[in-house]
């Protein structure tokens, strides 16, 4: 299917590729593993032809007639429905089904409807919700115009296309990253089944193990391909470093023993030959040469400076949510003690990540108790925070502002050294940093507050499988209390001993374990119905299902004013109660002086005022909007 052949390739001085080469099979399923920048990315542009090799002849060559299928990028906004968008991904049908409409030919039409026929066109809506559905979307979902969808969304939506059109060979660059839990379950299934070659880039690694044939590491600007998942793959290579040392070692032996003799008899005349002899035996014996180990930075989440008796955080009857009429959760009762580590499980859209918000205080509640020491730290990571950094600035100067006033500039640069940042590096603006590099960042300045509970939103997406085994460790010696949101089973498998479930408005505690849970999700649908059973239309939908979506979709173009000024409104509330609950944090400090206590009370009631401004703005435009769609 897919064959590479000493492809020498480089960016810039820096090389990627030296005689790298490698043969696909046709029904291979292959992870591409290696660390971030080594060029996994890279080879995929190479084979798509997006950038070209140098040299007369290409050393990637794919099988003649067989169609690449990929995910460019996410699905473009427009008034198209989302089924339309993952149907037109099959491009012979999406012709031929355009072609039907305006063919006049007898002759012509009957080899449409046969080729239609043989491509098995007709089940394709039912393939297609299928996909979509496994994916996370709802059968509601289906007929929604892609621009009301967000990024991720859109990303997803442009992976069902790819899954759809099921070409000869399909590349995949870590698509588990936009993904929940449930949905990367159900793609390891749907890879297992697919009937062609698959070469998927991903660093989650029970992915890796549950769905791949066959692994295509990339080490030392070299490619090898091995049978079986990633843990086969570090078996095998285990293996070969122990041979090559064993190796070594014997070559070290015979080296000594002929230059003995050599020491020993070069200056007898009686031994002169043999003594040569052996010279040359030694010249002529290469070296066996045993790839040098690449070090990962370990991370490090230091104890925190004080010890606070248990429970660290309890949070009784509360309302979660993001003011009235936008309740997500509620009765939410849970506690956290100082050696939890917890897994916070359920499908996207659930409320995971407005729970973890309202524990970090970044949202307050709608209603219920808090209760907490004022001593309480807590490390908040949100895949936001990337954006939260200061464009312009170095990391170094980041590192600074996290550090006390006065630290000297030697210790500031030590400090980003743990961090796992070269002296080069660090004087490089964040915006040039890597995705790996803003997460290992962040990670190193919540480490630097010393928290007693650390709350983790998908930390792992940027991150190779080397630097997520080094977060696992952190985790597991961390002295506090962990809550974790993760589509990385094997890493919440390795740290957390408890889950939490997020469903239908309620958190509860989760009787099994993540083994348990993902059969449960594999073995139903996301909404309690089978694939084919959503595909097909309701009794009282109307038979032209194209019209009704038509309708629908002018219905919400319309409308789609009054819902740009609801998101509007919901943004200002968040950005509102965010700041009433910080300044609420400052007024509870011990050491702060009186007249500042009046003054951020003053600046409370303005945002409290302002807030409730937006709410009813959000209120009249939502209701009025779902009146208009209805």
């Amino acid at each position: 299917m897919l064959e590479i052949r000493n492809l020498d390739y480089r960016v810039e001085a820096r090389p990627l590729f030296e005689a790298a080469s490698a043969r696909i099979s046709a029904g291979w399923k292959v992870g591409l593993v290696g660390r971030n920048g080594t060029g996994k990315s890279t080879l995929l542009r190479l084979i798509r032809e997006e950038i070209a090799a140098p040299g007369k002849d290409s050393p990637i060559r794919l099988q003649n007639g067989a169609r690449l299928g990929w995910v460019a990028q996410e699905v473009a906004p427009s008034d198209e429905t989302i089924m339309d968008v993952v149907l037109q991904a099959d491009a012979e049908r999406h012709a031929l089904m355009t072609e039907s409409e305006t063919a006049t030919d007898p002759d012509r039409i009957g080899e449409i409807h046969a080729r239609l026929l043989d491509i098995d066109a007709w089940s394709a809506e039912a393939r297609a919700a299928e996909v979509l559905m496994g994916l996370g979307f709802k059968h509601a979902d289906l007929s929604r115009a892609t621009r009301e969808f967000s990024g991720g969304w859109r990303m997803r939506a442009a992976i069902a296309g790819a899954l759809f059109a099921q070409p000869d060979l399909l590349l995949l660059d870590e698509p588990s990253n936009y993904l929940d839990l449930e949905g990367a379950a159900w793609l390891e299934g749907y890879l297992r089944k697919y009937p062609n070659t698959v070469l998927i880039v991903s660093h989650d690694r029970e992915l890796l193990n549950r769905s791949v044939t066959h692994t295509l590491a990339l080490e030392h600007r070299k490619l090898s391909i091995t049978p079986g998942g990633y843990d086969d793959w570090l078996r095998l290579r285990a293996a070969k470093l122990a041979q090559l040392e064993s190796q070594r070692t014997k070559q070290a032996a015979e080296r000594a023993h002929l230059q003995a003799f050599v020491d020993r008899f070069r200056a007898k005349a009686s031994k002169a030959r043999q003594a040569q002899s052996r010279v040359k035996m030694l010249e002529k014996m290469q070296d066996v040469s045993i790839p040098i180990a690449e070090r990962t930075t370990p991370f490090v989440f230091p104890a925190p400076e004080s010890k606070l008796s248990p429970p660290l955080l309890e949070i009784k009857g509360a309302e979660l949510g993001y003011g009235p009429g936008a309740r997500i959760l509620s009765g939410v009762d849970i506690r956290l003690d100082p050696d939890d580590r917890i897994a916070i499980v359920g499908t996207n859209g659930q409320g995971k990540t407005t729970l973890v918000k309202s524990i970090a205080e970044r949202l307050p509640l709608m209603g219920g108790k808090r209760l907490a020491p004022k001593a309480v730290r807590i490390g908040y990571f949100s895949q936001d925070q990337l954006d939260e950094l200061t464009a312009g600035d170095t990391l170094l100067e980041h590192v600074m502002r996290a550090l006390p006033q006065g630290t000297p500039p030697a210790k500031q640069r030590s400090v980003a050294a743990q961090m796992g940042f070269s002296h080069e590096k660090v004087e490089t603006k964040v915006e040039a940093l890597s995705g790996g590099e803003k997460v290992r960042l962040i990670l190193g300045l919540i480490a630097l507050e010393r928290p007693h509970i650390l709350i983790l939103d998908e930390p792992t997406s940027h991150l190779d499988i080397d630097s997520r085994e080094a977060l696992i460790y952190a985790i597991n010696d961390f002295p506090g209390a962990v809550l974790l949101i993760t589509h990385d089973v094997y890493l919440a498998e390795a740290t957390a001993d408890e889950l939490w479930l997020v469903k239908d408005g309620k958190v509860s505690r989760y009787d099994g374990d993540l083994n348990d849970y993902r059969t449960l999700v594999l073995s139903t649908d996301r909404e309690k119905a089978g694939p084919a059973k959503a595909a097909a239309a309701p009794d009282d939908e109307p038979a032209d299902k194209a019209e009704a979506r038509r309708k629908a979709s002018a219905a919400r173009e319309a409308a789609a004013p009054l819902k740009k000024k609801a998101q509007d409104a919901e943004k200002v509330m968040e950005r509102l109660a965010a700041k009433i609950a910080s300044l609420d944090v400052e007024v509870a400090r011990p050491d702060i002086p009186p007249h500042e206590v009046r003054q951020r009370l003053k600046e409370r009631a303005k945002f409290v005022a302002e807030k409730e401004a937006a709410e009813a703005v959000w209120l009249e435009a939502s209701e009025a909007y779902e009146a208009a769609v209805r």
